[in-house]
């Protein structure tokens, strides 16, 4: 799949005033997906205790600890999510973090253009991650989860944080479309099952659709999740 080009151009002045923010809210699933205890997964399925490789668990620890106040973190992580990547370029889900990291870096610099290379190499790293979503990647990979219900969770969450100026907003509507709307979906993590459910709640509410915002919000609110308990607040201010 070809990625596709950014045809809209920007002065630096507003470059720099847009992007810092807009990346603020690029949340991982690892945070969200506790692993597994070892005990549990001595008898997990293939795939599923991978997050017990402390290569991969410090990158994913790094990554949800990055944001605008912690420039340090956002670097070490782009760092070791490349890394990682670069040596397993089989693993989307890798790929997908390491272009959401890479994307975040635009917050550490005041250059406007070094703010769009950072975003632009980063998105074309999520697009590359989504193209090679296959068959093969239907089984889980890190904490339970199918590398392609997270890989495509990491894009959302990524493209829907950006400026429309990236030309992602759509691309980024469509990915949990894609995740709710997918076979393995129903089996998947709680955890996992809950952030996307609550994702979709925000989108309903962007979209001034109560309704749906609250449906989203009661399956979230009904599991033993680790985010029932946000959900269930929502619901109360509904």
């Amino acid at each position: 799949m070809q990625t596709p080009s950014f045809p809209i151009r920007a002065s630096s002045r507003r470059l720099h005033a847009l992007l810092p923010p807009t990346l603020l809210a690029v949340t991982s699933a690892a945070v969200l997906v506790a692993s597994p205890p070892a005990a549990a997964q001595a008898g997990a399925a293939p795939g599923a205790s991978q997050l017990a490789d402390p290569e991969v668990a410090a990158a994913l620890a790094r990554f949800d600890e990055a944001g605008a106040g912690d420039h340090a973190a956002i670097e070490d992580a782009a760092e070791r999510l490349a890394r990682l990547s670069a040596a397993r370029p089989a693993d989307p889900v890798l790929r997908a973090y390491a272009g959401a990291a890479l994307a975040m870096r635009a917050l550490t610099t005041r250059l406007p253009w070094r703010k769009m290379s950072h975003t632009e190499d980063g998105l074309a790293l999520v697009d590359k991650a989504l193209a090679q979503l296959g068959p093969a990647h239907e089984a889980p990979l890190y904490r339970g989860v199918p590398a392609v219900l997270e890989a495509r969770f990491i894009a959302a969450s990524t493209f829907l944080n950006l400026p429309v100026m990236f030309n992602r907003r759509e691309r980024g509507r469509q990915q949990p479309d894609e995740v709710l709307g997918h076979p393995l979906f129903d089996a998947a993590p709680a955890p996992f099952k809950a952030v996307v459910w609550l994702r979709a709640a925000r989108l309903a509410d962007a979209d001034q659709q109560p309704a749906r915002r609250r449906q989203w919000l009661e399956k979230a609110a009904a599991t033993h999740a680790p985010q029932a308990a946000a959900a269930r607040d929502q619901l109360k201010a509904l």
